[in-house]
C-alpha cells in the first residue's frame, strides 16, 4: 500500500534513510556523515576559503570550524593562510584527504544503487526530474519571500526561541 504521507515527509523520509545508509558505510572509515559534505565539496574545489565552504555546503560558519577542527585532526585537511591574505582560512586536503575519495565515493554510490533497486532508468530519470523541479520551485519561492517581501531566514538561535515558547 502507498503511503498517503504529504510529498514532504515522503522526501525527508527518503533522505533519512539514505543519510543512515552511508553513515553506517562511513563510520567504518571513521568519517561522520556530517563531514561527508565538506569532503566531497573539497574533492571537486580544494583551496577554499572556510566561508566559501560554508556557502557551499549551506551551513553556518561555526558548523564548519567546527568539521574542519575534526577532519583536521584526522589529518585528512589543513587550513592555511595566505601570505598575502592573511584575513582568510584556506582549506585544502592533505595526500591523505585526496586518497579518501577512493574509498567513499564507492560507498555513496553503493546507497544510491540500494535506493534504486527495482526501479527501471525511466522512473529513475523521472523521479530526477521531478526532484529537480521541486528544487527549483522552491528556490524560487524563497527568493521571493526574501528579496520581494523583504522577509528573512531567521537564525537556527531564533527558531529556538520562537519555538520554545
Amino acid at each position: 500500500m502507498i503511503p498517503d504521507d504529504r510529498l514532504a515527509h515522503l522526501v525527508q523520509d527518503a533522505r533519512r534513510g539514505m543519510e543512515r545508509a552511508l553513515q553506517i558505510r562511513l563510520i567504518e572509515h571513521s568519517i561522520a556523515f556530517g563531514h561527508w559534505s565538506f569532503l566531497r565539496i573539497l574533492w571537486e574545489h580544494d583551496g577554499l576559503t572556510q566561508r566559501e565552504l560554508s556557502e557551499i555546503a549551506g551551513v553556518t560558519a561555526p558548523t564548519t570550524s567546527s568539521a574542519m577542527n575534526a577532519i583536521e585532526s584526522l589529518g585528512y585537511v589543513k587550513r592555511m593562510q595566505k601570505v598575502h591574505n592573511k584575513k582568510n582560512v584556506y582549506v585544502y586536503l592533505t595526500k591523505s584527504g585526496k586518497a579518501l575519495k577512493e574509498k567513499l565515493l564507492p560507498l555513496a554510490e553503493e546507497v544510491n544503487a540500494i535506493a534504486i533497486d527495482g526501479l527501471d532508468p525511466e522512473e529513475v530519470r523521472i523521479a530526477r526530474k521531478v526532484l529537480l523541479k521541486i528544487i527549483g520551485n522552491l528556490v524560487v519561492d524563497e527568493q521571493n519571500l526574501l528579496l520581494t517581501e523583504n522577509k528573512r531566514l531567521p537564525s537556527k538561535r531564533e527558531l529556538g526561541r520562537l519555538t520554545s515558547v
